[in-house]
């Protein structure tokens, strides 16, 4: 009766950051319905690479995290010094004996809450971020969550993808305060080239923006060329984003980083800011971090296994489309994923659901990751292969039907 009095009805109590649609959609429906009547069902969208058959050092990892020293509570904001040298470590040791100072690394327990950081850093209430279309749909959650408006600028695949510049430059306005770039993009695969950082890096200063680079499968390179990390661009203030998850493939040890970089002054600036911020939450738990080097040794031998999981699975993909005519995939430099392009006959929704039902394979549908038109489905290239094979075949066969 008090809430009535008040004015207070249903939802009111409520912040609108979290007015979401929670009911689930027609393409959640089918895919449980297939499983609550039990119905194996192909997966060939799984992320998770703890769950596609790959071997770890398990007692190294295990041993890793029982540290007596992380009995101790020592609340650094940025994170443990010994744990940001080893992030440092890997930069210097991956990518071109980059001399990273540990002092410009911040730690966080995953990616989505140092863009939570950078956006706290960087945004008022509206201001808007420029982000990649097609990308991956998180990026709408977390600018909810910080009262940040997303202002989409294009991708477009002519023999491979690139930035649209000059529908980048059409979408700035006097709100707009970075750009987010993703470093091979996701589900794309492509990473930005040395001419698109240049002119980037011209854009940003021209309209006193800053960059944030979401760098999580920057060392999944399918030709096995390392392609330079924006954590050392000087040009731009730059705040580069990736962690564990897929440089270890340890999605489940929660820790990442941002770096920033760029022009000293700035760089110093938001340092002194983005401490501040990470000091009001201390989100990082002492075994984690005093784990890390080990950790992060396990890309060395997890990296391999899934770069030639990746291979395998293209392979397999590039034969099964020699086989027929109907679809085609796209150019991929990259990441865990491959972009197929099908018969536009149906959305893409109905066709992920038709290929559920009919043939019982999970596939994402494009508008998952905001193509901008039907005719898209997505794979992921981690899948066990003999799943991934049998996946394939029956997709194309529906494709083809």
């Amino acid at each position: 009766m008090a809430a009535e009095r008040i004015g207070y009805h249903g939802s009111d109590m409520f912040s609108h950051r979290t007015d979401w649609k929670l009911t689930p959609n027609r393409f959640t429906e089918a895919q449980q319905e297939l499983r609550a009547a039990g119905m194996e069902v192909l997966d060939l969208t799984v992320s998770n690479p703890t769950r596609v058959g790959l071997a770890y050092d398990e007692e190294a990892i295990m041993q890793a995290l029982i540290r007596p020293e992380a009995l101790d509570y020592d609340p650094q904001p940025k994170g443990l010094r010994r744990a940001r040298e080893a992030v440092a470590g890997y930069y210097r040791e991956q990518h071109e004996e980059f001399d990273l100072d540990a002092e410009s690394v911040i730690l966080t327990t995953s990616t989505s809450e140092g863009y939570s950081y950078v956006f706290r850093l960087l945004c008022n209430p509206d201001d808007e971020i420029l982000v990649p279309k097609p990308s991956y749909p998180l990026f709408e959650f977390l600018a909810d969550l910080q009262d940040v408006k997303l202002a989409p600028y294009p991708l477009i695949y002519d023999h491979g993808w690139q930035i649209d510049f000059p529908s980048l430059y059409k979408a700035v306005t006097h709100r707009t305060r970075a750009v987010v770039v993703v470093h091979p993009n996701n589900p794309t695969g492509s990473y930005a080239s040395a001419v698109e950082q240049k002119e980037l890096n011209a854009f940003c200063r021209e309209y006193n923006l800053s960059l944030i680079v979401d760098e999580v499968f920057l060392d999944y390179a399918h030709d096995g060329v390392a392609r330079p990390t924006f954590a050392r661009n000087p040009d731009a203030l730059t705040f580069t984003l990736s962690g564990l998850s897929k440089i270890s493939g340890l999605p489940q040890m929660k820790l990442a980083w941002v770096v920033a970089s760029g022009p000293e002054e700035k760089v110093q600036a938001a340092l002194a800011r983005l401490e501040v911020i990470a000091d009001t939450y201390l989100s990082m738990n002492a075994p984690i971090q005093w784990a890390v080097p080990v950790l992060l040794e396990q890309r060395k031998s997890i990296q391999p296994l899934l770069l030639d999981r990746l291979r395998t699975n293209l392979e397999e993909l590039d034969r099964e489309l020699t086989k027929q005519k109907a679809s085609a995939r796209l150019d991929v430099e990259g990441g865990w994923y491959a972009v197929l392009r099908v018969p536009v006959t149906q959305s893409d929704e109905d066709l992920a659901i038709d290929l559920l039902r009919k043939v019982a394979v999970l596939v994402h549908p494009g508008h998952f990751y905001d193509f901008a038109s039907d005719g898209y489905l997505v794979l992921s290239l981690i899948t066990p292969p003999e799943a991934f094979r049998e996946g394939v075949r029956r997709v194309l066969g529906v494709l083809n039907g």
